[in-house]
């Protein structure tokens, strides 16, 4: 997996790690290519005299040999335009390494014993149960926040129902509305943290890291400013 992170050194980490999956990929290529020709020049160099090969035949052969060299060639291009533009995509992230950034997700990060949340603005549910879970399901954390006229945020101080503080890391949570009749509901929150990296993963997809969460840049609903 490549990362970039503030150093921004992993940039050509990738383009040097595809550029040997390419080259991979051209030598299988290549050693293909290298039979289909010896058989050629073996079946000219053994036929029967008095029995040539077609004349068709050797130019359908022919053809199969120059479409075979073109298929080299494009694969080996393609593969280098996708190096490049996942290395540029690495390099695009750079910008946001140590900035505030706001994603969709169903975990939050505790970075340097605090968390937050982004709770949205009171509509039916006039409060919000919160819930913070370890990689169990076993609750940690739960608190009852009332919701505001406008979107607001919530601070988790990363410590357990006992007051220990826990490390650093992504922990799971839930949200749920609660309107003035005491009926819940579901509620979206969304999470912001500062992201410290981005990876690109052997399939090509690129995660943002968000300290110990790592979420698809899909996920990214906005970016405070520098």
């Amino acid at each position: 997996m490549t990362t970039v992170t503030p150093s921004n050194t992993a940039a050509a980490n990738a383009a040097g790690t595809t550029a040997a999956v390419s080259n991979s990929r051209a030598t299988g290529f290549g050693g293909d290519f290298n039979t289909y020709l010896t058989l050629l020049t073996t079946q000219l160099k053994n036929q029967d005299p008095t029995k040539a090969m077609d004349a068709q035949q050797m130019t359908a052969q022919l053809v199969q040999f120059a479409q075979v060299e073109q298929s080299i060639a494009m694969n080996t291009n393609m593969s280098k335009l996708i190096g490049l533009q996942q290395a540029a995509q690495l390099t695009a992230a750079a910008p946001l390494m140590g900035r505030t950034v706001e994603v969709a997700s169903d975990r939050l990060s505790l970075q340097d014993g605090q968390a937050v949340l982004r709770l949205p603005a009171a509509g039916t549910a006039r409060a919000a149960q919160i819930a913070v879970f370890d990689n169990a399901g076993r609750t940690l954390h739960q608190a009852t926040v009332a919701l505001g006229p406008t979107a607001a945020a919530w601070n988790w101080d990363g410590k357990d129902a006992t007051g220990r503080r826990l490390p650093d890391g992504a922990y799971g949570f839930s949200v749920t509305g609660v309107d003035g009749s005491g009926a819940v509901s579901s509620l979206e929150a969304t999470v912001r943290a500062r992201a410290t990296a981005a990876e690109r993963e052997p399939n090509g997809n690129l995660k943002l890291v968000l300290g110990g969460l790592v979420v698809g840049f899909d996920a990214v609903r906005s970016v405070d400013g520098g």
